[in-house]
């Protein structure tokens, strides 16, 4: 396991996780944004919990189970892929940055992830 694919993973894992936390504890912001993507409160605990099951099994796959560390960074990219649609369909395009950097962590993580034996 590279030194890349080991910082790269863990700041997926750390992002992700503290992403759930704001959806979970119901974040003035993320509510913010909620609103402005039209996207119904009720929403929160599914997508906080897929932040979460995402970053659990990236942690999987640094503790040895690959298979598991390549399912969650291709489910948090497809995730995250989704977002950026929504921000698109809602015109909130000033926010696209962020789902954007997400993806670009979970899209490192399942390159290495993939590749890495």
């Amino acid at each position: 396991m590279s030194t890349a694919y080991l910082v790269v993973t863990l700041a997926t894992v750390v992002v992700n996780a503290g992403a759930a936390v704001a959806d979970f504890a119901r974040a003035k912001f993320v509510l913010a944004n909620c609103d402005q993507l039209g996207l119904s409160r009720s929403w929160l605990p599914l997508l906080g919990g897929l932040k979460a099951a995402g970053a659990a099994g990236l942690l999987l796959g640094l503790a040895g189970v690959p298979y598991v560390g390549v399912a969650a960074a291709a489910g948090l990219v497809l995730f995250f892929a989704g977002a950026i649609i929504v921000h698109i369909r809602a015109r909130v395009l000033a926010k696209i940055p962020f789902p954007g950097g997400f993806l670009a962590l979970a899209a490192a993580s399942l390159a290495f992830a993939a590749t890495t034996p």
